[in-house]
């Protein structure tokens, strides 16, 4: 059983790539605004061991590579730290996979944050492995922190935008983004997309002459309901609804624009069995133009 006092820190992995240093300071703002710990993770990968081939490591190899690890770990406290000096930082390196360790580190987390992607990133691939593979797979919410290009910083103003489509994930996606949305004091906008297509034991079209406004109206209503207790529950945050007839990725890619965080569940009222992230939030991981959060349900 995990100590739920242990939850009150937020994780951000690092690796001395730029992208990793936009998730540093974006997390140290976090941890300032939340008012917890900011923990640094460094995941030193070392050479596979291959019994077959009589060959070892230099000397000192090992020790080389914790040490670099030390080193990033110590130029993103100082990151940090020139972000918000206010906040309490820590750093912890471990030996291993750097998916893997987050996700086991996520367990006891309030919140995991990550580049978009790393120094290992392929060319061509907009989100690295890592990110998505804890975003997938991680046991609290991942924000993966991207701005309008791999380089960018990420924006800073702005509204939060949710996706809402009624699944378990946007419920608890919505309530991550009313807090987002209360911690920043800025607008929240609610995103419900729909199409002519209608999603059963598999994909029809809806009949050719049907009422669309009227159907558009069905999903308004559908969706001020869903929104109703959110309200109550936050008075004082700027609600905008907006009824889209979209694809969920085309309409919040759209929707986002302009936005400082999108927030999404990690899987919508289809999920693939076997999936850990849905296709809408997979998409925006590799074309959003801000931080994304990624939230399990």
């Amino acid at each position: 059983m995990v100590d739920t006092a242990a939850h009150h820190w937020i994780l951000v992995g690092v690796d001395g790539s730029s992208s990793s240093l936009h998730a540093t300071r974006w997390a140290a703002h976090e941890a300032a605004r939340r008012h917890i710990p900011l923990r640094l993770f460094h995941a030193c990968v070392l050479p596979p061991a291959a019994p077959r081939v009589p060959i070892s490591l230099p000397g000192g190899a090992v020790e080389a590579l914790v040490e670099y690890g030390h080193q990033i770990l110590r130029h993103a406290e100082r990151v940090a730290l020139d972000t918000e000096p206010g906040i309490e930082v820590h750093r912890d390196l471990r030996v291993g996979p750097a998916a893997g360790r987050l996700i086991d580190e996520s367990e006891a987390a309030r919140l995991v944050v990550l580049g978009s992607r790393g120094l290992g990133g392929f060319e061509g691939m907009l989100a690295g492995s890592v990110s998505v593979g804890v975003a997938a797979h991680g046991h609290c919410p991942v924000v993966v922190v991207r701005g309008r290009t791999l380089d960018d910083p990420p924006p800073t103003s702005g509204p939060v935008v949710v996706g809402v489509d009624g699944s378990p994930a946007s419920e608890a996606a919505l309530e991550f983004a009313f807090d987002a949305a209360t911690m920043r004091g800025v607008p929240l906008v609610a995103v419900h997309t729909w199409t002519d297509m209608s999603a059963g034991e598999t994909w029809s079209v809806l009949p050719f002459d049907i009422d669309y406004d009227a159907v558009a109206e069905d999903e308004r209503l559908l969706l001020a309901e869903r929104l109703a207790g959110w309200r109550e529950k936050y008075p004082d945050v700027e609600l905008e609804q907006r009824v889209v007839r979209n694809r969920p990725v085309r309409g919040l890619l759209e929707e986002s624009e302009g936005a400082q965080l999108v927030v999404v569940g990690s899987r919508g009222r289809t999920p693939l069995k076997g999936v850990g992230l849905g296709s809408t939030s997979q998409a925006l991981l590799h074309h959003g133009t801000c931080p994304v959060a990624v939230v399990r349900p």
